[in-house]
């Protein structure tokens, strides 16, 4: 049966087959917001830091019959306009926060508090933006152990709802990685891996559309997309149809497994929670001052510190590293130049080979490591080539640059007597290559840096090597 396929069976060999459907892809990204307290009661929200369950709970969070909520936090709701804001949407003037009533062991009350839309109507990068909320996040169940844990219950919690506008795995997971790069500009979210978390609504050629509840990583996200295209692909293969429901992500097994039929709107009963006055937005929104976004950043790290327009857009797509590069450049603006290139090449080179992100947790770099190693690179102390090779290393290893350079006498060597006697040892060996160069046969000259490089174990100043070989080979 399809949907007994491993995720490497399903997609052996089918990206192409994926695109050439008529796939619609919508996420519901649920965004944890930083506030010390709840979003109806004054219980702190470090669930997080917290291995204990229910410390952190009390009769409001928990729903406790009878119990009413405390007003909306402020600072939430604030947070949560700003990113309405920065998506483009229209804030609406006033809104009611209602009752989403379904039945789950980490919903204590039977509903969740959610609001109508805060805003509408907003886009990023051509992908629309439906509607933004401010809501509880419910508490966690481990389907494991059967067992609930409501420290993160009522928490403040914003949801974004995109259109259906993306048509592959791939497009989804480039709006993720942006909606999530320009939400860290606004330094009001929970950073913590895994507490982001996404519904992943998808259909083929006009059929059901099907949610994928749950995925808390953009690895999990395409993955999970990849395997249910296809899933649903197959159906139709074979005259069946996918139906409206909603399915779980098998981390272990990389597949979606049925959970349940589909609610719609009527399904979830949302009603005015009575406790709750209506909110007047347009005060909060017109007070907000924006952050700096990814686009504005660009035209200053080019106008400031005089780099690439190419490397400063690539800088800011990932605000950590644009953060380390300001930190390292910012006492000394010529640095400017080689942390960039640096960082926009070599540096995100090796992490895409390795398939790592900044900020995974096998990545030890620092901006103490990068700083370190860029010093070196431009004082001429190494070479690029051993630079290259230290960064291989220290991705992995987290030493310092500098440590592992006198440890293992890596420094560049310079020294006009040292690297004459060096050359002219080369020269002697290789007298066909020094006399296929003067035949006019110019290429011949790199076989004979390569024979110094490897006699200085790539130590050798290159610049210097070539002036010392133009003089000898006339």
């Amino acid at each position: 049966m399809v949907q007994t396929q491993t995720f490497q069976q399903a997609t052996n060999g089918a990206n192409t087959e994926l695109e050439s459907h008529n796939v619609k892809i919508g996420l519901e990204i649920h965004i944890p917001i930083k506030t010390k307290q709840k979003l109806f009661c004054d219980c702190p929200t470090n669930y997080y830091e917290i291995s204990e369950p229910n410390v952190s709970v009390c009769p409001v969070c928990t729903g406790m019959p009878g119990i009413k909520p405390y007003p909306i936090n402020s600072e939430g709701l604030e947070s949560v306009v700003m990113l309405a804001k920065l998506l483009n949407c229209k804030i609406n003037e006033k809104i009611f926060v209602k009752r989403k009533h379904y039945n789950y062991p980490d919903l204590p009350s039977g509903y969740q508090r959610t609001s109508e839309p805060l805003g509408v109507d907003g886009n990023l990068n051509n992908i629309g933006i439906w509607e933004v909320h401010i809501e509880e996040d419910p508490g966690k169940y481990d389907l494991n152990y059967k067992r609930v844990d409501y420290n993160r219950s009522g928490t403040v919690l914003a949801e974004i709802v995109s259109a259906p506008d993306m048509h592959s795995p791939e497009e989804a997971r480039n709006f993720l990685k942006e909606l999530i790069n320009l939400v860290k500009y606004t330094n009001r979210t929970v950073e913590v891996g895994g507490v982001m978390r996404a519904d992943v609504n998808v259909s083929i050629e006009g059929g059901a559309r099907v949610e994928i509840k749950n995925v808390n990583s953009i690895k999990g996200m395409v993955k999970a997309l990849k395997y249910e295209i296809l899933r649903q692909k197959n159906l139709k293969s074979v005259g069946g149809e996918a139906k409206m429901e909603t399915r779980g992500y098998d981390e272990n097994q990389m597949v979606t497994v049925p959970m349940r039929t589909k609610e719609t709107a009527d399904d979830y009963r949302y009603l005015p929670d009575p406790d709750i006055p209506p909110i007047y937005l347009k005060e909060i929104s017109e007070k907000i001052v924006l952050p700096e976004t990814p686009r504005s950043r660009t035209k200053r790290l080019i106008s400031e510190y005089g780099i690439r327009d190419d490397y400063a857009d690539i800088l800011v797509r990932n605000k950590e590293i644009a953060d380390i590069f300001e930190e390292i450049v910012s006492h000394d603006k010529f640095m400017a130049e080689i942390s960039s290139s640096w960082i926009c090449g070599e540096v995100l080179r090796q992490l895409n080979y390795r398939d790592m992100e900044w900020n995974d947790e096998k990545n030890k770099l620092n901006k103490k490591i990068l700083s370190d190693l860029f010093v070196l690179l431009a004082n001429n102390s190494i070479t690029e080539n051993t630079g290259k090779k230290i960064l291989e290393r220290v991705i992995d290893s987290g030493e310092l640059p500098c440590d592992i350079v006198e440890k293992e006498n890596l420094r560049i060597e310079s020294n006009d007597d040292v690297l004459e006697g060096i050359i002219n040892d080369v020269l002697a060996k290789n007298q066909k290559a020094v006399q296929d160069y003067k035949a006019g046969n110019k290429s011949s000259v790199n076989f004979l840096v390569g024979q110094i490089m490897r006699n200085t174990k790539g130590k050798a100043d290159n610049k210097k090597v070539m002036e010392i070989l133009e003089r000898k080979l006339g």
